[in-house]
């Protein structure tokens, strides 16, 4: 079976390239709700932070590119319905950081996120679409919480929230791109390397929780 053929398959292939913008454009809307609780006026290097936040934590880089990878395995709609589910309820969750509002078990909700994305690819599950959706909206909530708890007071929340909405979505992009060009590879072989992908994705998500 090829790699981007899912439960939902509409005969059509969708790639990131149109996916991408209508991400960007969904979540950041979202993002300037927040601005009246920031004074700073935004620029260059608030930008740069709030893109550097998602890739600063191998936690955050496993669970997106992990997503895009569930993304590109079920394909149809999911290839882009998954990611922009996860980047506008992450932006959501963002605004809330950014007010102060409290999140219980976000860090452990965080790591485990790492290891239902990386069981999902190395057992190859392919849920119903809303059931896939249902969990990656559930688990953006605590990754987009923990970006705008995270950011200081002093930037701008327009700034960095478009950084870390673009590098979110840059990662989703990675991860799907990474998908098809594995299901190219062959059944046999993209399936091994999916499998030993979400594996010690997987692990690694599990040496994340053990701290937590």
């Amino acid at each position: 079976m090829n790699l981007i053929v899912g439960h939902d398959q509409t005969g059509r292939r969708r790639t990131m390239t149109s996916a991408i913008p209508r991400v960007c454009a969904a979540a950041v809307g979202f993002v300037p709700i927040a601005a009246s609780a920031h004074v700073a006026v935004g620029g260059s290097d608030r930008f740069v932070h709030g893109f550097s936040h998602p890739l600063g934590g191998i936690d955050h880089v496993l669970a997106m590119v992990a997503v895009g990878l569930f993304a590109a395995r079920l394909g149809g709609r999911a290839l882009w319905l998954l990611p922009s589910t996860f980047v506008c309820m992450m932006a959501l969750a963002g605004i809330a950081g950014m007010h102060g509002v409290r999140l219980p078990f976000a860090e452990i909700a965080i790591g485990l996120s790492v290891v239902v994305f990386g069981v999902a690819v190395a057992l190859q599950l392919e849920p119903r679409t809303l059931v896939a959706t249902s969990v990656v909206g559930f688990f953006a909530v605590f990754h987009g919480h923990a970006h705008g708890a995270e950011m200081p007071a002093s930037i701008s929340a327009i700034s960095y929230g478009v950084g870390f909405v673009c590098a979110t979505a840059l990662l989703h992009a990675t991860g799907v791109g990474l998908g098809i060009a594995i299901g190219k590879t062959g059944q046999g072989w993209s399936r091994r390397v999916l499998q030993f992908s979400g594996a010690a994705m997987a692990i690694a998500g599990v040496t994340i929780l053990i701290p937590a």
